[in-house]
């Protein structure tokens, strides 16, 4: 278990590498959205292609509500209490979330439609709308990125001081980026984040595997493997390279915020999509997942817990208070859990 959590965390280092010098070429918000929020919720995918494919309905999407449960609680608040304190190689008093206001809304409206689509049941046609729905948060956030990039390049205009222009030279040249070596530094942060998105998909995988059999070993109910240690190993990637990405200071806690809140509108869209087209593998076309009591008050958790932890994001800035807060929620929500119908999760 220990040699393959080492694995992964040297590939997501590997990737959060990556995805940082790819992000000065096109944004932090669509790098962390997109690629990054993808590579990292690779795992979740597998186990709900795996579980789905093999009539386990309950498991694939209970897969995704505890991935959305982990990491919009104790997730964002492990990334802020380490991108505001000392952890930090440059700490901040707050991180700006005004700028993401896109996925902020998208995320509290897939939370709510996937939410109202299960009352009765997961079909092929709710496959069609979350892949629909994904589609349109990706074409919307390259939309914006491309909005941001015309912005920003009208602002270098020939007003522009010989001090501000020296100051930017000094920026990209402290971050390792010059004219000359800027197609380097691309193909580098390519492979980079090629190579530590394979590394993750190859060891997340045995690391669950070990993670479960060393649970059982140790005489861990089938319950708390389900609600607690198999959300965590599957979300391991993305933990570890958000803590590594806050650590960087305010463009890699950019990041950070960006892949949470991509991944998760990825898990009410995408994720439930992979679901659908897996039970439809497994039982056919029209197969229908149905809303069982667990999985009922298991999403009305969920996305009551989502909606909650949004409220605070839609200030222009969170802090280690906010962080906190969601840390409490997430403690909460698992002792709820113990007080919930658990059945599903005993088969």
């Amino acid at each position: 278990m220990l040699l393959w959590l080492g694995e992964l965390i040297i590939s997501s280092w590997i990737l959060s590498y990556g995805a940082e010098h790819l992000s000065m070429r096109y944004g932090a918000k669509f790098i962390g959205r997109t690629l990054l929020s993808i590579a990292t919720t690779l795992p979740e995918i597998a186990i709900v292609i795996y579980a789905a494919a093999d009539g386990l309905y309950g498991i694939a999407i209970g897969a995704g509500l505890g991935s959305n449960l982990l990491m919009m609680t104790l997730g964002l608040a492990i990334m802020l209490l380490i991108a505001t304190t000392r952890l930090s190689k440059a700490p901040m008093k707050g991180i700006p979330v005004g700028m993401f206001k896109l996925d902020k809304i998208f995320l509290l409206a897939t939370a709510i439609i996937s939410a109202a689509l299960f009352i009765n049941g997961y079909n092929f046609l709710d496959g069609f709308v979350f892949s629909a729905l994904f589609l349109t948060y990706i074409v919307l956030a390259f939309i914006e990125m491309k909005n941001e990039r015309k912005r920003e390049s009208l602002r270098i205009t020939p007003e522009v001081s010989k001090s501000e222009i020296k100051h930017q030279i000094i920026e990209v040249s402290g971050s390792g980026v010059s004219r000359k070596t800027f197609d380097d530094e691309m193909l580098k942060s390519v492979l980079a984040f090629v190579a530590g998105t394979i590394g993750i998909v190859v060891g997340a995988g045995p690391f669950i595997h070990s993670m479960q059999g060393f649970s059982l070993e140790v005489g861990i109910s089938a319950i708390i493997l389900a609600v607690m240690i198999s959300p965590i190993a599957g979300e391991m990637p993305e933990k570890i390279s958000m803590m590594i990405l806050a650590r960087k200071g305010a463009a890699g806690a950019s990041i950070a915020i960006a892949n949470v809140l991509g991944s998760k509108i990825l898990n009410n869209t995408l994720l439930l999509a992979v679901a659908v087209f897996g039970a439809m593998y497994h039982g056919g076309f029209y197969t229908n997942i149905e809303l069982t009591t667990v999985l009922a008050y298991q999403l009305i958790l969920v996305t009551t817990v989502t909606i909650i932890a949004l409220v605070p994001l839609f200030k222009k800035e969170i802090g280690l208070k906010v962080g906190i807060l969601l840390a409490g929620l997430y403690a909460i929500s698992l002792f709820v859990q113990f007080l919930l119908p658990q059945e599903i999760i005993l088969h």
